[in-house]
């Protein structure tokens, strides 16, 4: 998905980021998979699959003490573009501790990525960890 979403900003990025925040395209959401984006200068959200955080700072945003889109936020800045940036956490799924991971990369002055579920977790506490990939490869979520 993430590949589609790079090919897509490459074409014409204003058609990409509606396509990314249209829930009902089934090529950027798939169930709990979906593609969002912010400006890598300002950290607006450009994309995300409901509208009310399109314009909201990502650094702002945070799943109880982690401060997860500022960790997002400072990974793609130090991401260079076509390489992925990995970015795991917690999030709740089903009411429990869940185990998500972020592939994040830098498109122009777009930072996109794609989150999905890993594992559920015993320890509700952020993870903290943050990765990098060398290229995007076809096949990736």
């Amino acid at each position: 998905m993430l590949d589609r979403a790079v090919a897509a900003l490459k074409i014409d990025e204003a058609t990409a980021l509606r396509a990314f925040s249209d829930a009902n395209n089934k090529q950027f959401h798939d169930r709990d998979l979906y593609v969002s984006c912010f400006n890598t200068s300002d950290g607006k959200f450009t994309a995300f699959p409901g509208p009310g955080m399109i314009g909201i700072d990502v650094r702002t945003f945070k799943l109880g003490d982690d401060p997860i889109g500022q960790r997002a936020f400072d990974a793609i800045q130090s991401t260079p573009e076509g390489s992925v940036a990995t970015m795991d956490y917690n999030f709740p799924k089903s009411g429990k501790p869940a185990l998500k991971q972020s592939l994040e990369t830098r498109i122009g002055n777009q930072g996109c990525g794609v989150a999905y579920y890993k594992e559920s977790v015993e320890d509700p506490t952020p993870t903290g960890s943050i990765g990098k990939i060398k290229g995007l490869t076809k096949g990736s979520k």
